[in-house]
């Protein structure tokens, strides 16, 4: 498949904002490592080394399935509502890490993941009627989720004086 210039350009911007997503969450992570470090884990918890590289991978594909979107349709038909639903669930995203790292909210957090999961299962299901591939590049991402909510759950109900 051969691209044009814009349409490099638009795929590389995708990517960035997804990542832009990410670096909101990094910033309210400046702490994270000493208080994950405090908190009592489930044995499956992944360890925290882990969470860097998976989420790199999860943004990339995040800002790919979009542009798949935007690329089939713009900003128009469907895929306005399906690239809005897309931006939401960036800005939730980055409010999680805030709610459980910075406010250490661990109920509140786990509330606004099963959001998160819904918008996204919403986003995914969107993105496939318009571009299929666009989807299937958002299972990663709902499965991650999933561990997320169970790890969450999991964290605040074994550390009640924590969160």
């Amino acid at each position: 498949m051969h691209l044009a210039r814009h349409d490099w350009i638009s795929l590389a911007l995708w990517i960035l904002g997804s990542f832009a997503a990410g670096a909101v969450g990094a910033i309210a992570s400046t702490r994270a490592p000493q208080f994950y470090a405090e908190l009592e884990k489930p044995r499956w918890a992944p360890p925290a080394r882990a969470f860097g590289p998976v989420w790199s991978v999860l943004y990339l594909l995040m800002g790919i399935a979009a542009w798949f979107v935007w690329r089939a349709q713009g900003w128009s038909g469907g895929a306005r509502l399906a690239l809005s639903l897309f931006v939401v669930q960036l800005a939730l995203n980055a409010l999680w890490t805030w709610l459980f790292f910075v406010l250490h909210r661990g109920a509140l957090a786990f509330a606004e993941l099963l959001l998160l999961l819904l918008v996204v299962a919403v986003t995914a299901l969107l993105f496939t009627r318009i571009e299929p591939i666009a989807g299937l590049l958002l299972v990663p991402y709902l499965i991650w989720l999933g561990v997320a909510m169970a790890l969450n759950h999991a964290v605040w109900r074994d550390n009640p004086t924590l969160l």
